[in-house]
């Protein structure tokens, strides 16, 4: 007897696989123009940090370069959430919202980063409120994809190594 369960796994990270920076930011000139305008790109030397968990979030964050690492502090104890890499939005939930960034994103190699100004960004959604939409659809597939991430590591089957220790 054959199982459905991968495929039925891989239909649902297709589904929700991460739209691409060109399609979500595809929006009418003149908006499309005011975040050309007020889009800054930062450079930084591995181990510098973006943003600090807690920060204010200053804007949307593109990866453009290099490897940056995202963690963050839960009840005294740090956990890694993992990396950011070319192509990647850092943030999409604090710049949608008026928040507080939920992790320190530090680089861990050289890199760069284009920073879409949250003023600009809001003044976007006035002119084009539709990239709002485009923007919180794909927040929910990154939300989505971690979920699903998440229950594939739990329907891992755990192996004992010799002294005891728990892998997956």
């Amino acid at each position: 007897m054959m199982s459905i369960q991968p495929d039925t796994r891989l239909n649902r990270l297709a589904a929700v696989a991460a739209h691409s920076l060109a399609e979500l930011l595809d929006c009418p000139q003149d908006a499309g123009r005011l975040l050309s305008e007020e889009t800054q790109s930062l450079d930084f030397a591995p181990g510098a940090v973006v943003f600090r968990q807690q920060d204010s979030c200053k804007g949307l964050y593109v990866v453009v370069s290099g490897i940056f690492v995202r963690k963050a502090e839960r009840f005294e104890v740090r956990v890694t959430l993992g990396s950011a890499q070319p192509g990647d939005l850092v943030e999409l939930a604090a710049a949608l919202s008026d928040g507080c960034h939920a992790y320190t994103l530090t680089a861990v190699t050289r890199g760069s980063i284009l920073l879409l100004p949250i003023e600009a960004l809001r003044r976007s959604f006035e002119i084009f409120p539709q990239l709002r939409m485009r923007l919180l659809e794909e927040l929910a597939r990154e939300v989505s994809r971690g979920y699903l991430a998440c229950s594939l590591i739990r329907t891992t089957p755990a192996h004992r190594h010799r002294k005891g220790e728990l892998t997956a």
